[in-house]
């Protein structure tokens, strides 16, 4: 909007901008530059006016929150009146002389009028406005402000963690968890700066003193030697007009203090101050008749003011009356509501509930093991694994929530993949879990099976640790039992938690490192659901997806030739086949794997048809049920020599035997033929389905 050519929006934003640092100048500069009597009853009214908007706010709102900048605004008033004091001081010394109104109408009116003219009972009064002000509320308010500020440093780390750990089980979200940090933060803040704040009170009432009497003597001074007044005459002016500056500027003052006392003492909830003390009295009603049966027992004795305890006893005997009623009423409607039951409302999307991705839920006896919040190690070691994950696999699984359940077995936990049970085992938080290695004796302790791997283990007591890794058991904590299985289940279902959020956070992330090739290539060669299929299906045969530059070039080259990613699959593998063999075996230089029977391969080839994969689906039953048998019998050979399940194939055949082999034995690892390097020096160990041949 312009008015004669200015932009009032602008103007208005600048002075919003300005409106405090001009205000804190014009408050210095009253301390250098006379004013004139008039300015001065304005200042002394909107100083007033300052502090009954200061109290009303305190008293009106819920938390210090809604109040924060309150330690500065006690001090910016602070410094407003000690500058009027100032202004004040300088014209009741050089024109006081003239009379009672020479410094303006509002102090001859405190002066005058509040006082009846008499000096005496002026000093009297603000002695004791002033001894109120410093001794009782700002003294109080002061130390309730320190006790306030140290317990608040004290609780910030239990607070802190108290907010981790709602994050880590799920219960709020980072934004909120960001919030509470900061509110946490802005209490200690508060409370301290209201306790340095206070200081600045205590040491205006000190300088009302101080002042108070330098004004009364200069101006009998000035007055008697300057001016010829006399003594008396004197006295009379210049009491009358130093006790109302005195009085004008520590009824403020007063009121301040008043609201920093209210501020600091009340305790939060959802209502105001008012609504607290409401309540509160409304729901003590005994409280109420004790006092008019009281009031009642005073009337009645000789000597007393009838009329007041008596009529005071009816006013609290009709509120409780009343309140009584009132509350009646209110069981009344509440056993009604309760009876009709709640009315019926629709439902909205709010009501519907988000499944989380990734759940831990523990039992009432391992709730122990996450207490601490983040400091907790059971949830050190879910961050860690996490970190692993991304480390070696290529992407951010989503955040694991962890909440209670009290329908598990006391000590029990189990994982969820979208509200599904994905696995679940047994946990003792007291003792420790020894691997125990083939061919040796069982040691005193709780016989299971290792719920990761379905090794034999024992739950032992720690006092016999030490024992326990002499004899060679694999002695484990139990915080380590559950993140294992946590990881191997994240690992074995991976496909699974790449979503199509989690594949568009993936290609904004490698954006930043080649925004040319993303740019290019999604979504106008490849989509980002191929692309999620194409990961998928790699996760699937625990290929990691770090690599996603060379899977971007390879699946955009193929894709206009192969629209389904299964076609694109063996080419992808070929081009991260260097790091494929280095995941499997390592630095090994021999390479000791299962083979697949030539004779049995190329009769799958030939069940499968001239596709350029094959799939298991063509397969005849009989001879997946045979493979799988074999499977098991040489991932168990290999597994009991300490070596990888590795099955080298065709390529053609490659993914028949892997969906059938990760079907029976989820850890066997199927690499064709051309994915080794040409060097290698292949060792079997064992050949599968020989039989079959012959």
């Amino acid at each position: 909007m312009n008015i004669l050519g200015f932009d009032t929006k602008k103007i208005a934003r600048y002075l919003n901008q300005g409106a405090i640092p001009i205000f804190v100048l014009l408050i210095l500069i009253m301390m250098l530059v006379p004013l004139p009597p008039f300015l001065l009853d304005v200042l002394f009214t909107f100083n007033i006016c300052v502090s009954i908007i200061v109290l009303i706010s305190a008293i009106n709102i819920k938390t210090f929150k809604d109040f924060i900048a309150f330690p500065t605004i006690l001090l910016l008033t602070t410094l407003l009146r000690l500058s009027l004091n100032v202004a004040s001081t300088r014209i009741v010394l050089l024109e006081g002389y003239k009379g009672t109104d020479s410094a303006g109408k509002v102090i001859e009116a405190f002066g005058v009028f509040l006082i009846g003219g008499n000096f005496a009972v002026g000093i009297v009064i603000f002695g004791v406005i002033t001894i109120i002000n410093f001794i009782v509320i700002t003294k109080g308010a002061g130390r309730v402000a320190e006790v306030s500020a140290r317990f608040a440093l004290d609780s910030m780390p239990g607070k802190q963690m108290a907010i981790d750990a709602d994050l880590n089980a799920g219960l709020i979200q980072q934004e909120e968890a960001k919030q509470r940090r900061a509110e946490v933060g802005q209490e200690a803040d508060f409370f301290g700066s209201m306790d340095g704040a206070s200081k600045f009170v205590r040491g205006d009432a000190v300088a009302g003193i101080l002042i108070l009497v330098i004004n009364l003597i200069g101006g009998l001074i000035i007055g008697i030697l300057q001016h010829d007044l006399s003594f008396t005459k004197a006295l009379s002016t210049y009491a009358s007009l130093t006790i109302g500056d005195g009085l004008v500027a520590q009824i403020p003052a007063l009121i301040i203090s008043t609201a920093a006392g209210i501020l600091v003492t009340r305790v939060a909830t959802d209502d105001n101050f008012s609504g607290q003390m409401s309540k509160q009295f409304q729901a003590n009603t005994n409280a109420l008749i004790v006092v008019a049966i009281v009031m009642l027992i005073f009337g009645l004795i000789p000597g007393m003011p009838h009329l007041i305890f008596l009529a005071f006893a009816g006013v609290f005997g009709a509120l409780a009356y009343f309140q009584q009623k009132n509350t009646k009423e209110k069981v009344a409607q509440a056993q009604f509501e309760a009876a009709v039951g709640p009315e019926k409302e629709e439902l909205a999307w709010k009501d519907v509930p988000i499944v989380e991705p990734l759940s831990l839920e523990l039992a009432y006896r391992l709730i122990p093991l996450v207490d601490q919040g983040d400091n907790s190690d059971l949830i050190k070691r879910i961050k860690a694994i996490r970190r692993k994950f991304v480390n070696e696999i290529g992407f951010l699984t989503p955040s694991v929530h962890i909440r209670d359940n009290l329908e598990l077995p006391s000590e029990t936990y189990r994982v969820l993949l979208y509200g599904a049970e994905i696995g679940r085992g047994q946990c003792l938080p007291d003792k420790l879990l020894a691997i125990q290695p083939a061919g040796t004796e069982p040691i005193p302790g709780i016989a299971v099976k290792d719920p990761t791997f379905g090794m034999p283990a024992i739950w032992i007591d720690r006092v016999i640790k030490d024992d326990a890794i002499a004899r060679g058991y694999t002695v484990v904590e139990p915080a380590v039992v559950m993140t294992t299985h946590l990881d191997f289940l994240i690992r074995q279902h991976s496909s699974e938690l790449l979503g199509r959020q989690e594949t568009q956070d993936l290609i904004d992330h490698f954006k930043v490192s080649y925004p040319k090739l993303i740019e290019d290539v999604i979504p106008k060669t490849i989509s980002i659901s191929q692309l999620q299929r194409i990961l998928q299906l790699l996760l699937d045969e625990n290929v990691p997806i770090k690599d996603l530059r060379t899977i971007l070039e390879i699946a955009s080259e193929y894709i206009a030739k192969f629209p389904d990613p299964l076609d694109i699959l063996p080419h992808i593998r070929y081009a991260l086949r260097r790091m494929i063999v280095q995941e499997v075996f390592g630095d090994e230089t021999d390479y000791k794997v299962l083979g697949v029977q030539p004779e049995f391969e190329r009769l799958i080839e030939q069940s499968v048809g001239s596709g350029a994969i094959a799939g298991d689906g063509l397969i005849e039953p009989s001879l997946a049920k045979l493979f799988g048998e074999e499977v098991m019998t040489g991932v168990a050979h290999m597994e009991s020599e300490n070596l990888p399940p590795v099955i080298v194939s065709g390529t053609r055949t490659r993914l028949t035997f892997s969906r059938i082999a990760r079907r029976v034995c989820p850890q066997a690892i199927v690499i064709s033929i051309s994915e080794l390097p040409p060097t290698a020096n292949l060792i079997f160990q064992r050949v599968l389905c020989a039989q079959a041949s012959r």
